[in-house]
């Protein structure tokens, strides 16, 4: 089978979290058992990067065959480099806009957005880009729709994100609908940090959510809970992973978390429970055993309330 390619594109003065940051969610995701390959390229070489670091990507951009599906990244630039010149060349945004229509997936970090409207790419479409850029963006390009007060932006195959430590969340947000809440959010506690997500998606996944905190102890019940739906985890077995009494490990929970350790173990079952009824071949009964649940009917009677 072919690898997805996931592409970060150098521009010059490229800002260096803009691309360090995305580009180890997938890093991270490889280790984990992504199939991908992560490649660099640009249309200069060497790249000097906005921090003065010179950065030699192996490929120029033309050289790319990229399929469907394929996720193209544009880290931001230098705010300066905006006003003094080009941030792209006219054949880079031709190249560009044929990779939208191959179906490829593009996506901004901060500024970059200037270079996809440049492109016409942002035209009819919300957007977003860093707070201290969206009015010059929107000033520049008045066939964007840009949206303030947002991590980041999907609009059918472009992505745009406000900047900095936001391109990490829109790469495990396009990581999650690539492989599913559960594998973005083993790749974020790996990376040790916490997912979040566009307020435009508000249908929070319990995978994600509840994990703003940096108790070890907490982390590792958590995670126990998720793998070990099927059986008790009764509040001993729990308190014995934290290392603390199981009275000290409810307060804790629910401090660190702000729900109670019942109530997140029992939206980790419903979320489950609603993940295996999309496979008709499963019956209530099963899905009740894999999710810790007593008996179909009870599983039946929560679902309903």
């Amino acid at each position: 089978m072919t690898k997805k390619k996931v592409v970060f594109i150098l521009l010059p003065q490229v800002e260096l979290l803009d691309l360090a940051g995305p580009a180890q969610v997938f890093i991270e995701a490889r280790h984990q058992g992504l199939a991908a390959d992560v490649i660099f390229c640009g249309f200069h070489q060497p790249v000097s990067s906005a921090a003065g670091l010179i950065l030699a990507p192996a490929l120029h951009y033309s050289d790319l065959i990229l399929d469907t599906d394929d996720i193209i990244f544009l880290p931001g630039i230098h705010a300066e480099t905006l006003s003094r010149e080009p941030a792209a060349e006219k054949a880079f945004l031709e190249w560009l806009r044929s990779q939208v229509q191959k179906g490829v997936l593009i996506c901004s970090v901060c500024n970059a957005a200037f270079v996809l409207a440049e492109a016409g790419l942002l035209d009819q479409r919300e957007c977003t880009t860093h707070w201290r850029s969206v009015k010059m963006l929107q000033q520049l390009y008045p066939a964007t729709k840009v949206l303030t007060d947002v991590l980041f932006v999907k609009s059918e195959r472009i992505y745009t994100s406000a900047g900095v430590s936001s391109g990490i969340d829109l790469a495990l947000f396009v990581l999650e609908e690539w492989k599913g809440a559960l594998f973005a959010h083993h790749v974020a506690r790996g990376l040790v940090v916490y997912h979040r997500r566009n307020a435009d998606h508000s249908q929070q996944s319990i995978y994600l959510a509840y994990r703003n905190h940096i108790r070890a102890e907490i982390h590792r019940v958590q995670d126990y809970m998720i793998e070990h739906l099927h059986t008790d985890c009764d509040l001993d077995t729990l308190a014995d992973i934290a290392v603390m009494s199981p009275r000290n490990l409810a307060r804790v929970f629910k401090t660190q978390t702000g729900i109670t350790v019942h109530q997140y173990l029992t939206a980790l079952r419903i979320e489950k429970a609603h993940t295996l009824r999309k496979n008709p071949a499963h019956t209530m009964a099963y899905i009740a055993s894999q999710c810790g649940f007593r008996s179909a009917r009870q599983l039946q009677r929560i679902l309903l309330s």
